[in-house]
This record gives C-alpha cells, sequence and structure tokens, in this order.
C-alpha cells in the first residue's frame, strides 16, 4: 500500500533539484543537496514529521541552507580549482536516476528556461551567496521576502535589498536578445567556419570584444585563462588540433539554447555554449572538464 505522505514529499524532488542547480550551478552538488536534504526529512521521528505544517517549505528551507552554506564555502574551493571555473551544462533533457519505470518521468527532468541559459548562470556565479540565494528565491522562485529572510538570516528589507542588487548585476550584464532562430543560424555558422579553418568567416561572426573561456578543471588540456578579442579567438579555435584528431562537431542544444558538442568514438569530451548579442557572438564557454559532462554521457 502506496504512503501518500512519501508520494507528497517526493514529489518535491524536481523543484528541489531546480532550485539548488540554480543556487550552485552544478547537477552534482544539486542531486548531493536534495539527498542530504531528504536525509534530514528521514532522520526525523514520525512524530516530529507530524509537527512539520507545510513539509514542502521545510525541505525548500533545509535544501536552501545547505546550498548557502556550500555557496559560502565555494570561494576556498575555487581558490583550488585549475584554470576557469564554468557552470555545469544541461543536455536539451536532462535525467536523473529515482528508480522510476518511467524514464521521461517529468520529475526527473530540469526545467529548462532563461534562468538556466549559460550567460544567466555565469553572471549568478559572480554574485555573492546571499545575492544569489535571495534573487532565486524570490525572482525565480516567487518566495516571499519574509521567508527569503528566515533562509538567508537576513531581514525581510536586507533581502530585498539583496534581490534588487542581483537584479541590477543581471541588467548590467544584459543585451538585447538575438531571436532564437538566429542564434541557432549563428552557431551553424560558426561550426561550418571553424571546421573549414576559415578564420575570416569566424572573426565576422564574432563580437569585437567576445571572449571565450573554457574549463578542464586540470584533468583535461584547456586554456587557463579567458581569450579577448574577434581576431585571438578566431585564430584559438582555428588552431584546436580536432579535426585532425577525427572528432566529430555536432550540434546540440546547451542549457536551453544553440550549442555544440565535440565527439570523440560517440562520447562526448567538450560542450560549447554561447551568447549572442544582436548579430555577433559575444561569449564562448567550453567546458571539458569530465566530471561536469556526466549529464552528456548516453
Amino acid at each position: 500500500m502506496s504512503d501518500p505522505g512519501l508520494s507528497a514529499i517526493m514529489s518535491e524532488r524536481r523543484q528541489l533539484i531546480n532550485l539548488a542547480y540554480r543556487l550552485l550551478g552544478s547537477l552534482a552538488d544539486a542531486e548531493d543537496v536534495v539527498q542530504d536534504t531528504y536525509a534530514r526529512w528521514y532522520a526525523m521521528t514520525p512524530d516530529e514529521q507530524q509537527a512539520i505544517d507545510n513539509p514542502a517549505a521545510w525541505l525548500t528551507k533545509v535544501a536552501s541552507r545547505i546550498c548557502l552554506d556550500l555557496l559560502r564555502s565555494a570561494r576556498a574551493r575555487r581558490e583550488r580549482y585549475v584554470g576557469e571555473w564554468i557552470p555545469e551544462p544541461l543536455p536539451e533533457t536532462t535525467q536523473w536516476h529515482t528508480g522510476s519505470t518511467d524514464p521521461a518521468d517529468p520529475a526527473d527532468r530540469v526545467t529548462l528556461d532563461e534562468s538556466v541559459n549559460m550567460a544567466f548562470l555565469v553572471v549568478l556565479d559572480a554574485m555573492t551567496p546571499a545575492e544569489r540565494v535571495a534573487f532565486i528565491l524570490h525572482d525565480v522562485f516567487r518566495y516571499p521576502f519574509p521567508e527569503v529572510a528566515e533562509i538567508v538570516g537576513r531581514t525581510p528589507a536586507a533581502c530585498r535589498q539583496l534581490a534588487s542588487s542581483a537584479r541590477r548585476r543581471i541588467r548590467e550584464a544584459e543585451h538585447p536578445a538575438a531571436p532564437s532562430a538566429r542564434r541557432a543560424e549563428l552557431v551553424r555558422e560558426f561550426k561550418a567556419a571553424w571546421e573549414a579553418t576559415d578564420i575570416a568567416a569566424l572573426v565576422n561572426l564574432l563580437d569585437p570584444e567576445v571572449t571565450a573561456v573554457a574549463d578542464g578543471g586540470g584533468i583535461v588540456r584547456a586554456s587557463l585563462a579567458p581569450v579577448h578579442g574577434g581576431t585571438d579567438v578566431a585564430q584559438y579555435f582555428a588552431d584546436l588540433p580536432v579535426f585532425t584528431l577525427g572528432r566529430t562537431l555536432i550540434e546540440r542544444t546547451v542549457n536551453g539554447q544553440p550549442g555544440l558538442v565535440i565527439e570523440f568514438e560517440g562520447v562526448v569530451e567538450t560542450v560549447i555554449a554561447f551568447d549572442v548579442n544582436d548579430d555577433r557572438i559575444t561569449n564562448i564557454w567550453a567546458i571539458r572538464n569530465p566530471e561536469k559532462l556526466q549529464p552528456w554521457k548516453s
């Protein structure tokens, strides 16, 4: 006989994964947070669980606080990280194994929207932990400031200021959005120019102030510093020995937007995300760290 209480608790899993991924930029960390949250729930006695009026709110509060602690300790971890750190990329459909017999169970999929595109996550990563948590909880998940305040440990007024500061950071990073069709067209043209080693065509597709960042995590080879400027970025990609080594470049959706992946013998080795301003590519993020590519394994 099924336990309706258990069903209600487990139904929150999707929400918690979505929240934790946006807060941490890491699927692996998000899954750990959710597991830790449920472990704390089941560590309580039945009477203690019954005393909680709103289990969903309790789960969200605990998961958010765990994320906040992780964000506060992330600076030390980032100092030990080799090279540039980029959030973990999501494939078009991301699933987790929960024992469900239906691999397409919507509870196992991260909701892809504008709050998980790579450019947005990179801006989030530059925020303070409190700013990030206040903004995501209030502006993305619509939690009222009094509830946010309980999680962050600040007053509602202070949380309102944190969210406002986060919004300002996002506005400063925003630029005119290109239509989805044009984004896909630019990525397709970039792919063709790269495969042809056509530096002039690459330069024409790139904003003069474009930045390319690679993340190998010290595990695989990647540029340790960003590459800036249309000419230098074009030359950088043209010089990569991707195609001479038998790799294949494939168009894929990355965090809900057009992107590319590099495969070798059916295994994804690199995921590339793009940001577009009007009619030019302004940012390129290449994630090569194999620990961040687990969701891309077939």
